[in-house]
């Protein structure tokens, strides 16, 4: 999941009746507002999906960063970690757990980098049992 920079989307901690903002929510909102910025972000690899996977998914479910670490088992420093881009201590089954509270499910996928040479032969197929 990526945000476009001209989509007005609700930062990790807003909601409708949240009074205050993260930090990271404040840092992030102001830097948005720069393009070349927005246009990096927008770019940003796995960790930024899996960051802002979560926090939309929370926002969505209209949790703040306590109650789903409440609901999940953990504290609300894990949850903020997980939210942050710059976290790459994700573990499978950190993120199942916030997901399955979310109503949401992972999945990962690993490709390779390059494709495998198949081996390859220069006469056909045989043919066997000829049927005419």
């Amino acid at each position: 999941m990526r945000m476009a920079p001209e989509k007005k989307t609700r930062l990790a901690g807003e909601k409708s009746g949240m009074k205050n903002k993260i930090n990271f929510d404040r840092y992030l909102e102001k830097q948005l507002k720069d393009p070349e910025f927005a246009q990096r972000f927008q770019k940003a690899g796995e960790a930024w999906d899996v960051a802002l996977q979560i926090a939309a998914l929370r926002n969505e479910a209209g949790m703040s960063q306590a109650e789903l670490a409440k609901k999940v088992g953990t504290t609300q420093q894990q949850i903020s970690r997980l939210e942050s881009p710059s976290y790459e201590g994700h573990s499978l089954s950190m993120l199942r757990r916030v997901a399955d509270v979310l109503g949401a499910k992972v999945y990962v996928e690993i490709q390779r980098n390059k494709p495998i040479r198949k081996a390859a032969v220069a006469e056909s197929k045989a043919r066997y049992g000829n049927k005419t």
